[in-house]
């Protein structure tokens, strides 16, 4: 009660005019890091276009150009540390010089954006150097005038008038003396010039936009975690928190995983061996709280949770504590003046939004029921987690019994788990192969690795689950050094036996796991090169959200793709950053989602946005592919959005390697016969 008292007020305490004010001194401070970041590379290009004026005749010219590029850029280099006046509630990062005399942060935006419009003046006098772009120097200046306009914007993207300062004179600098030049060519230039200035520009309003609206929202978290850290840092008690720290949560003052466990294990044997249920609750959507509204509300909601769990439970003599996260356990005994575990997940279920609506509704429940009597406590948590992972595959909001088909999943987990090393060191573990095509259905773009495991006893495992039980066992490294000497191995038999794919690159998935904690660079590279193996040879497969992981994972990536290793971002369009992820300089390839493709051709929603992701591709210079292609139906309709590479059963299904170059082999065949046909037919 006193949680949902406490919401609105801390919501609303956090006043517009002072969050406006943070966005503009973030923006302040992230201009200044990025001019004086850009200032060294201006200044450099600005020797390099002076030397070029030296050696072509320009030297008096070219001096004083560079006397003024090097006064203008010096001025914004000491403007940039002048001390900032911060308006009453306002706070900044460490190391920004502040001082009550000093300007106000207003003051410095728009001294910022004058000096960048000074700079930009320096450019548009370039033409001075080369006879306003008709000496042969001009392609040289024109390009370092295009590229830094395009570097000011890339760095420039806090606030938009720095940039849009810059380019503006620069580029109309080069409009102006084109026009004047005359001609079709130059006047033609011209005009794309000017639109690579519109896209700039637009570019620019766009990076301000995003940047005011990220540090909005990380202001307006970090206001409303401070706040509620201070409610939260009084409400806590000292001396319960070390009286109960063995056994209790700290958070919620329920039973920890072992308090739970030792409390549980009395508890059955107390009961004289009558059956008892076990429920594991697990939050939906719990993440997404944390995302929107920091991690101290998220602690707030479990607290909430928790204590709405107990009066739920009252006058069951129920065991109740907090397993981990966001996941809770129940342990009750069953009787017939009680209800059935069912009976209980389903009031759960049905109570759980109702519980946490003050915090906008987000929030399900995912229960896993085990029943048992003469089973120990280890046994039915285990039990209870399998249906649990259960019920969260098969949606949010469900529950789940742990059955004989549970039981023989879990069997068959623990089987794989054991039998995934020897299986590993066996080569048990293969590679299949599923063309990726040009639109036409002739042309082999590329080829994706697929991993095949027919284990012993179970039959087929499914990547996925050979996955996570290399995650469980400490195997991931070992697996993913498998898989790429597999495919390694399959580049070499197919330049062996002289097979038509032996030139196409090939694909291997990395999951974000393996992304996140293993050195995929070291181990990908290594082996590539121990190999003998080029690196543009591999692509590498991720989701969208590795692409925006953290700086380890980026760093990965980028040196990945500086050694020639394409990346490839995975399931494009159903992640929650699709768009950034292509902003990210290593990407060089993105598959659209199976399910956008899926009936696309009556589909006019899905036609839109496949074509939006087509022709967003093609801006970025990126490769796009369509996953999924079923029908011929659908590849029609990829060929009229101008998608170029296709993918699909409806072209070719996964299969062995041999059974690939053999598919590829009778396709050149027939290629060539067709392509004779009509020249045997024209000399008849």
């Amino acid at each position: 009660m006193n949680a949902r008292a406490s919401t609105p007020s801390l919501t609303a305490s956090v006043d517009g005019e002072v969050l406006s004010r943070m966005v503009r001194t973030d923006q302040l401070v992230v201009v200044r890091r990025s001019v004086l970041t850009a200032i060294p590379i201006n200044v450099a290009l600005s020797f390099t276009a002076t030397l070029v004026a030296l050696n072509s005749g320009k030297a008096f010219e070219g001096l004083i150009w560079l006397l003024l590029s090097l006064a203008v850029n010096g001025l914004r280099s000491y403007i940039c540390r002048w001390p900032i006046a911060l308006a009453p509630g306002v706070v900044t990062e460490e190391g920004v010089a502040v001082s009550p005399t000093g300007r106000p942060v207003e003051w410095h935006l728009r001294m910022a954006a004058a000096m960048a419009a000074a700079s930009g003046l320096v450019w548009a006098l370039i033409p001075l150097l080369c006879n306003g772009y008709s000496s042969p120097q001009a392609v040289f200046y024109l390009t370092v005038v295009c590229g830094i306009c395009a570097g000011s914007v890339t760095y420039g993207i806090a606030y938009a008038f720095v940039p849009i300062s810059f380019i503006t004179p620069a580029l109309l600098s080069v409009v102006g003396c084109l026009l004047y030049a005359g001609g079709f060519d130059n006047v033609a230039l011209a005009a794309m010039v000017l639109l690579y200035l519109g896209a700039l520009a637009r570019g620019a309003l766009q990076s301000d936009k995003a940047f005011r609206e990220g540090s909005r929202l990380k202001n307006e978290a970090t206001a409303l975690a401070s706040q509620l850290r201070q409610v939260h840092a009084l409400s806590l008690d000292a001396t319960q928190q070390l009286a109960f720290r063995a056994s209790h949560d700290s958070l919620t003052g329920l039973l920890n995983r072992e308090g739970f466990t030792e409390a549980a294990t009395l508890h059955i044997a107390a009961r004289d061996g009558r059956q008892h249920g076990l429920l594991l609750l697990d939050l939906d959507g719990f993440k997404a709280v944390n995302d929107a509204f920091g991690h101290k509300i998220g602690d707030r909601v479990l607290q909430d949770v928790a204590g709405w769990l107990q009066r739920e439970l009252t006058g069951m003599h129920a065991t109740l504590g907090r397993w981990g996260g966001d996941e809770f356990a129940v342990l009750y005994t069953l009787r017939a003046d009680r209800q059935a575990p069912t009976a209980i997940a389903q009031a759960l279920i049905r109570s759980i939004s109702f519980a946490t609506a003050h915090y906008g509704g987000h929030l399900g429940v995912s229960i896993g029921i085990s029943v048992a009597g003469d089973a120990d406590i280890a046994d039915m948590i285990s039990f209870a987690d399998e249906a649990l992972y259960e019920a969260k595959r098969t949606g949010r909001n469900r529950f789940q019994m742990f059955d004989k088909a549970l039981n023989h999943r879990l069997a068959t987990r623990r089987d794989v788990e054991r039998d995934l090393l020897h299986a590993i060191e066996a080569r048990a573990i293969g590679v299949w192969y599923q063309p990726i095509m040009g639109c036409d259905g002739n042309e082999v773009h590329s080829l994706e690795a697929l991993m095949r495991w027919h284990h012993p006893r179970h039959g087929q495992i499914s990547p996925e689950e050979v996955i996570f039980a290399a995650a469980n066992t400490g195997l991931a490294e070992p697996l993913l050094r498998h898989l790429v000497d597999e495919v390694c191995r399959g580049m070499r038999q197919m330049e062996a036996t002289g097979s038509s794919l032996a030139a196409v690159p090939v694909a291997i998935n990395v999951s974000p796991r393996e992304m996140a904690q293993l050195a995929v660079d070291d181990i990908v590279l290594g082996m590539l090169k121990s190999r003998g193996i080029a690196p543009r040879r591999l692509q590498i497969e991720i989701t969208e959200e590795v692409a925006l992981d953290t700086h380890a994972t980026r760093s990965r990536l980028s040196a990945l793709s500086a050694a020639g290793v394409a990346i490839v971002v995975d399931d494009f369009g159903v992640g929650y950053s699709s768009l950034a992820s292509l902003r990210s300089e290593y990407v060089r390839q993105v598959k659209i989602d199976r399910s956008f493709i899926l009936g696309l051709s009556s589909s006019p929603g899905n036609v839109v946005l496949v074509d939006s992701i087509v022709q967003l591709g093609r801006s970025l210079n990126l490769q796009v592919v369509a996953e999924g292609v079923e029908t011929q139906e659908e590849l029609d309709a990829l060929r009229a959005l101008g998608c170029k590479l296709v993918q699909g059963y409806h072209l070719a299904r996964p299969a062995p390697l041999v059974d690939v170059t053999a598919w590829a082999s009778l396709r050149a065949v027939a290629a060539a016969a067709h392509a004779t046909a009509p020249a045997a037919a024209g000399a008849a």
